[in-house]
């Protein structure tokens, strides 16, 4: 124990920061940081955007919390706004992405339990996947080290191999009720399903009468160059679980449905006390105001290919340090060949900040307000630190 108050949970990094200025974190000494880790691809539109700032004060200084017991006419308006964007009929708020998952996992079993189906309960997630700290959400996302020390599993989650259309077809039985996937695995390590497996899973439950859930809370509100990840696909979900970029760095989520799928979703089955309050619900259509206007997302679409061109040159320059660029849109993923936990902290030390993940990744999730000389400076730290890396190990660049 290090005599803090604080749970021991975090391996936190020796830094604190004082201020954010868009791509940019400042310690209290004055170093600049450039923040390509974004709190976890949460914020959306960098640090104290005006426009954010300026949502909530206004609401902080007129109304903060009143609960769901009462008309929240900002909620109202956001859910409006995400249905109009996208295939959803409903929307449930939440406070954050495992919240909203734990929503999409219950609306789905409900849905098979008011249509006369009780026992169809199971879901099929993917090898890989990550949607959350719940009992619930760490036994969907299957992965041995979250789920070490707290008992048993919950029951009703079926893993198969990532992107392996035979296995999903063959874990479907009577007691199924959905597939959950994401679109772009983030923590797993920046894997990206084809636009033809996704289309695949829509067919399997349309032949089998499942439902089809996205977990987008990373992937979402324009990370990927549309709003939805989904939308390069053709084809929609049922259900769709959000967060991290919809609150911009304010705690936002929410569970999107058809009116089919939410169907079972009636008044008293599930609630939240703080989920839609005021203040969340401000700072999400100011996001919204942004990310919706004309040219946004198309600029995102064009830096990514910028950054994507950029970091291509660096891995083949530096193949003992890194293996290939993955991703899309502005989530991106460096596979590194060394420990990525070891480059991230070089990245660190070029005052570079980046994010660790699965399959030896590291993340690359920079504001979708980044600018292209931003992502320049960004790729040069990249480079520098990987020049240090192999000077250090002894390993050559490019020969």
């Amino acid at each position: 124990m290090n005599g803090s108050a604080l749970y021991e949970t975090f391996a936190r990094a020796p830094l604190a920061f004082e201020r954010g200025e868009g791509s940019w974190l400042v310690t209290d000494s004055g170093e600049r940081y450039l923040d390509f880790a974004g709190g976890i691809a949460v914020n959306s539109l960098g640090h104290s955007h005006p426009h954010l700032v300026a949502a909530l004060t206004e609401q902080a200084a007129r109304l903060w919390h009143v609960s769901n017991l009462y008309e929240i006419p900002g909620q109202r308006r956001l859910g409006e706004r995400l249905v109009d964007a996208t295939f959803a009929d409903k929307v449930f708020f939440t406070n954050s992405g495992a919240e909203a998952l734990e929503c999409a996992i219950k609306t789905a079993r409900r849905y098979h339990y008011v249509n006369g189906a009780p026992e169809r309960y199971r879901i099929v997630t993917f090898e890989g996947a990550f949607h959350g700290r719940t009992l619930a959400t760490i036994a969907a996302g299957g992965q041995p080290k979250y789920l070490e020390g707290f008992g048993p599993k919950v029951e009703g989650f079926d893993q198969v191999p990532f992107g392996d259309l035979e296995a999903t077809a063959k874990a479907i039985g009577p007691e199924t009720a959905a597939i959950l996937i994401e679109p772009v695995q983030g923590e797993g390590g920046i894997r990206l399903l084809p636009a033809a497996m996704l289309q695949k899973l829509r067919a399997l439950c349309d032949e089998h009468g499942l439902l089809l859930i996205f977990d987008e809370v990373q992937s979402g509100i324009g990370r990927t160059g549309k709003l939805f990840a989904y939308e390069w696909s053709g084809i929609e979900p049922d259900i769709m679980a959000i967060a991290k970029g919809i609150g911009g760095g304010f705690p936002v989520g929410a569970c999107l449905a058809t009116d089919r799928a939410a169907m079972g979703m009636t008044a008293g089955v599930h609630g939240t006390t703080f989920g839609g309050n005021p203040l969340a619900m401000a700072v999400g259509n100011a996001v919204l105001d942004v990310v919706l206007e004309d040219g946004f997302l198309q600029a995102v679409q064009d830096k990514a290919l910028a950054a994507k061109q950029a970091l291509a040159s660096v891995v083949d320059e530096f193949p003992s340090v890194f293996e290939e660029v993955r991703g899309t849109g502005l989530m991106l993923g460096l596979k590194c060949r060394m420990p990525n936990t070891a480059v991230n902290a070089a990245f660190r030390d070029a005052h570079f900040l980046a994010v660790p993940a699965g399959d030896n990744v590291v993340r690359l999730l920079p504001p979708l307000t980044v600018t292209v000389e931003e992502i320049r400076d960004g790729v040069e730290r990249i480079r520098a630190a990987a020049g240090k890396l192999t000077a250090v190990n002894g390993a050559g660049g490019a020969s």
